[in-house]
């Protein structure tokens, strides 16, 4: 009998577990289509054209992107990898696509010529 309960109780976290990632989910759905819809109407640009941008300044491969928003302001933060393995994030104003940040080292060495 004791093992029985312990696997109801053992089911029962399984299932809250499940619950749990059901509603991050759709949270996350939620937070696409708000995105998307922000793109659709201009009020964001679109990461490919500022990934784009990126591909034509700098030489390197994208690690991650973040959409993060501060203040309510959304803002693109982008760690690339260089050719001699250091790695720089970019920041982007998300509303306008224009860079305006740019952290990490020998930069000057991901800059096209």
């Amino acid at each position: 009998m004791k093992r029985f309960n312990r696997c109801i109780k053992a089911l029962m976290l399984v299932a809250v577990g499940i619950m749990a990632c059901q509603s991050l989910v759709a949270a996350d759905d939620d937070e696409w289509r708000s995105l998307h819809r922000e793109v659709e109407e201009g009020r964001v640009v679109a990461l490919p054209k500022v990934l784009d941008w990126l591909e034509h300044h700098y030489i390197g491969q994208v690690l991650e992107v973040e959409l993060e928003r501060d203040d309510g302001m959304p803002r693109y933060e982008i760690d690339m990898i260089g050719p001699q393995g250091q790695v720089v994030e970019f920041e982007f104003d998300a509303t306008s696509g224009e860079m305006i940040g740019i952290e990490g080292v020998n930069i000057d060495g991901m800059a096209r010529q």
